[in-house]
């Protein structure tokens, strides 16, 4: 168990989210922002352990995420649309392809679609590394969530969701 699993509390409370407010003289509903900040905390720390989950087989997170995304497109697709499917830059794809291409689990080649652009392929190497990685990793994802029941997971996923769709309040001009 890392610090922080065993330290629950220290994610802001209520309390401190009405102090704050108040500090600011704002009118802000307490509640939705101790959603919010807990959500955003929540996100830091599973990006932290996806990390350290994914560096067991030798990857990152992104680089997995750019692998399962070329297995799921019959193991092929191109830089511009990895980057727009990982919601990542071009340039971001770039980097990742060259880290997985000297590992050999990537190749580029030529696209038979238009003989001037460029496509990542999955290699056999690539797809058997995630093969390797599979059962350790879908045992992790259910143990992580093991403490929903069924319905509720449901309901996680919908209320997912529905924040999702409006994380453009955060980056809106």
């Amino acid at each position: 168990m890392s610090d922080e699993d065993a330290n629950p509390g220290a994610a802001p409370t209520l309390e401190q989210a009405r102090k704050q407010i108040a500090r600011y003289g704002l009118e802000a509903d307490p509640q939705a922002v101790l959603v919010a900040v807990r959500l955003m905390a929540a996100g830091a720390r599973l990006d932290r352990a996806s990390e350290v989950h994914f560096a067991r087989s030798g990857l990152s997170t992104g680089r997995y995420r750019l692998l399962v995304d070329l297995e799921d497109s019959d193991g092929e697709k191109s830089p511009s649309r990895l980057a727009k499917s990982l919601g990542v830059s071009r340039a971001t794809v770039t980097g990742l392809v060259v880290g997985l291409e000297r590992e050999g689990l990537v190749a580029r080649r030529a696209s038979t679609e238009d003989g001037r652009g460029a496509v990542v392929v999955l290699t056999a190497r690539g797809s058997r590394r995630l093969r390797d990685m599979a059962a350790d990793h879908f045992a992790r994802l259910e143990a992580l969530v093991g403490g929903l029941a069924p319905d509720e997971r449901g309901l996680f996923l919908d209320l997912l969701e529905r924040i999702t769709r409006r994380i453009g309040a955060l980056t809106a001009e």
